[in-house]
């Protein structure tokens, strides 16, 4: 015998029952099927009355010919046949190829017209055909796909029923959603088709118009965030507790209009609910919030004159409507908030920031201005790091509106946190932090030095390397031109007599030759002394080795002098020797002069040395550091 179950209708068999049955006729089954759901009891004594006439065979209602011809279900009798089945979560009733389904609720649903209008998928988010005829706006495609399933139901029932069965597969269609949890109706509201909207309405019930899509929309939500005043006020008078719907982080229509700007919806959800005002996001901002934020003036405006009171509401920060405001840009809506309520300029928030010190933080000039005009601000009010406006004002980077707010705060008697005569208490600070704190210094001193040192080694690196390079190459210019002016005494054109007097001694051109000759000689070996005095090394033995070297060269270039200057006795001779007495002059002058300003620089370039390594040995027994200018630059070192 089979059995039946209480909930989910679910049975172990499909019934095949003759209706020409005597003890069974058939209008007594179909009336207990379309008027009474079906329970324990009921099932028991179906079972109980069906007697020896009943027979069991399996029926699959996955394949709808199985259902639609009474020759899938038996091929015994010829005979039309009612077939019951419980193939899931629906009861199949057939005769005479006629499928209907039977609901757990009693309710009736057309399978071909549900597999046509809810199963077919045609958009690339499975959207239906519905879907697709409400993104368009096409009002005539969505009559008749709705108009269709009066053609699918003909002949399946009538009256009233027929009526009450035509609706309720419009609204499963109408209700139906796609891959993103959206139904026609929230695509017609989010697109704007007004006109689809009313006739989706017709057929939708209070349950489908409050659907979410994945993001957690509902159609209200979507048509007031996109501005969409008169579809808003068709959902509301539909069904007006649609404006308490919440979306994600708990946010309401209202909050959804008031975030984007639309002034018109928010005045039509406060003028259908006024308590949307009491209702805020998960974290605690309200549509006045958001609105100041953004700088909405005419919903700042409206929200205020619907409720005052509300600029002192706070979010889980602690932050006002006002700490919002002065993040954004509009003074106007600052000037609306503080005409509601003056002394919420004096409220902090968890941090202890005023929206003076927001307004500081976020540079916004006028905004600064227009909160020192009040007299309830308090310009040196600390934050729980202890800062002033002043001092979060001078810690931005310069700039000409942080310089206009440091100017503002300063002629409105700002002053610093550490200027501040605050009670012994407050400024006490235990041992842990103050060890703390050092540590933290000390760390930070490290880590400073460290990069200066870096890059003051990077930029030593290259200063070396150009000086070098700059050194090579005039030093090897400066003694070319010394080697060919030595050696051009000695090669004079038209030779030397047999005393090694010039020939053409007497002459005007020798004379010019012999006391530029000289002239280029001194000034050559001068260059020579001045670039090997810069000291190229690092270590103290690579400068020790470099002043042995610049002694040497600097008596070579002396002597290298003298010699130049004896042979030109030689060449001039005795008649002419005032040519000698020039260059030795010349001569004396020059290398005197470079000799004597190299010492001069030398030995103040180790007195530099000297005191800088005082100020070093000085500052390593402080806690503190401080980025000295001449710490940075890179010197030559000179050694004698």
């Amino acid at each position: 015998m089979a059995s039946a179950s209480v909930e989910g209708m679910n049975c172990s068999s499909d019934l095949l029952i003759p209706p020409g049955s005597p003890n069974f006729p058939l209008f007594y089954p179909l009336k207990i099927l379309l008027n009474v759901a079906f329970d324990r009891r009921i099932a028991a004594k179906l079972e109980k009355g069906l007697g020896p006439k009943l027979s069991l065979k399996p029926l699959n209602l996955a394949e709808p010919s199985s259902v639609a011809s009474p020759s899938a279900v038996t091929t015994s009798s010829p005979t039309p046949s009612l077939v019951l089945s419980n193939s899931g979560k629906a009861l199949v009733v057939s005769n005479s190829g006629k499928a209907l389904v039977l609901s757990n609720s009693g309710k009736r649903i057309d399978q071909a017209g549900k597999k046509k209008y809810v199963k077919q998928v045609t958009g690339r988010h499975n959207d239906t055909e519905l879907h697709l005829a409400a993104q368009r706006g096409d009002l005539a495609a969505v009559k008749q796909i709705l108009g269709e399933i009066d053609a699918q139901m003909m002949g399946t029932l009538s009256g009233a029923d027929f009526d009450a069965e035509v609706a309720e597969i419009r609204s499963s269609v109408v209700n139906e959603v796609n891959e993103l949890g959206e139904t026609a109706l929230f695509a017609a509201a989010e697109k704007g088709h007004l006109d689809v909207v009313k006739e989706l309405l017709q057929h939708s019930t209070k349950e489908g118009t409050a659907i979410k899509n994945r993001s957690g929309f509902a159609p209200l939500h979507i048509a007031a965030s996109s501005g969409h005043l008169a579809i808003v006020r068709v959902l509301l008078e539909y069904d007006p507790g649609l404006s308490r719907t919440l979306g994600p982080s708990n946010a309401t229509p209202l909050v959804s209009a008031a975030a984007r700007g639309h002034t018109e919806v928010v005045k039509e959800l406060l003028s259908k609910d006024p308590s949307l005002l009491e209702i805020a996001r998960s974290n605690g901002k309200n549509a006045l919030h958001l609105s100041a934020r953004q700088g909405h003036v005419d919903i700042v405006k409206s929200l205020l004159e619907k409720d005052p009171q509300l600029a002192r509401r706070t979010d889980k920060k602690g932050q006002t409507s006002l700490h919002m405001a002065v993040k954004g840009v509009s003074c106007e809506v600052v000037k609306l908030l503080l005409g509601a309520d003056a002394a919420i300029v004096m409220l902090p928030d968890k941090f202890g920031n005023t929206a003076l010190h927001v307004a500081t933080r976020k540079k916004r000039a006028e905004i600064v201005t227009e909160l020192l005009h009040l007299p309830d601000t308090n310009v040196n009010a600390l934050t729980r790091d202890h800062k002033t406006a002043l001092d979060i004002a001078e810690g931005l980077p310069l700039s000409e509106e942080t310089a206009e707010i440091s100017d503002c705060l300063t002629r409105c008697g700002a002053i610093r946190a550490n200027e501040l005569n605050q009670p012994r208490d407050e400024l006490r600070k235990t041992v842990t932090q103050i060890k703390n704190d050092v540590h933290t210094q000390l760390e930070q001193t490290r880590k400073t030095n460290k990069n200066v040192n870096g890059i003051a080694k990077e930029l030593r690196k290259l200063h070396r390397v150009g000086i070098n390079n700059a050194t090579n190459s005039v030093t090897v210019v400066a003694v070319l031109f010394a080697t060919v002016a030595f050696a051009a005494i000695f090669t004079v054109p038209g030779g030397d007599n047999p005393d090694g007097m010039a020939v053409v001694v007497s002459s005007t051109s020798f004379k010019i030759f012999f006391i530029f000759n000289a002239v280029a000689l001194f000034t050559s070996l001068a260059v020579v002394v001045v670039q090997i005095t810069l000291v190229r090394g690092e270590t103290k033995s690579e400068r020790r080795v470099v002043e042995v070297i610049n002694k040497l060269m600097w008596l070579a270039s002396v002597c290298t002098t003298v010699a130049f200057i004896s042979s030109s006795y030689i060449v001039v001779g005795r008649h002419n020797r005032w040519a000698a007495i020039l260059v030795t002059v010349i001569g004396g002058i020059i290398m005197a002069g470079v000799l004597s300003t190299m010492t001069y620089y030398v030995v103040k370039s180790k007195r530099i040395r000297a005191v800088r390594k005082r100020m070093k040995f000085s500052r390593s027994g402080t806690n503190s550091w401080r980025h000295s200018e001449t710490d940075s630059e890179v010197n030559p070192i000179y050694a004698i």
